[in-house]
């Protein structure tokens, strides 16, 4: 059984940090390409960040320079720290592990933390 579990979210200020995690269980996690992927309210699902099973990275321009994805092959698990946040950087956080980069995504998906950025 195929199990990912995102972890960190919560209520931060705008300008803060925020780090997420995601926890793989079930899959050979090595040969995965990891991604997290964000959904704001009336929105679609959009790509935020993903590493591959080699750990070349891909962003969003629009978090490019204030989020770092990274993963720990030892622990089954992936990272995604978000500095500089803002407003709209609120939505739900989505962790997803498919055998490769490609868009649209498929493979597993979590089921999401998450993420407000408010004064």
């Amino acid at each position: 059984q195929v199990q990912l579990v995102e972890s960190g979210g919560g209520l931060v200020q705008p300008g803060g940090s925020l780090s997420l995690s995601c926890a793989a269980s079930g899959i050979a996690f090595s040969i995965y390409a990891m991604g997290w992927y964000r959904q704001a309210p009336g929105k679609q699902r959009e790509l935020v960040a993903v590493i591959t099973r080699g750990g070349s990275t891909n962003y969003a321009d629009s978090v490019k320079g204030r989020f770092t994805i990274s993963r720990d092959n030892a622990k089954n698990t992936v990272y995604l720290q978000m500095n500089s946040l803002t407003p709209e950087d609120t939505a739900v956080y989505y962790c997803n592990a498919d055998l490769t980069f490609r868009s649209p995504p498929r493979g597993y998906w979590g089921q999401g933390t998450q993420v407000t950025v408010s004064s």
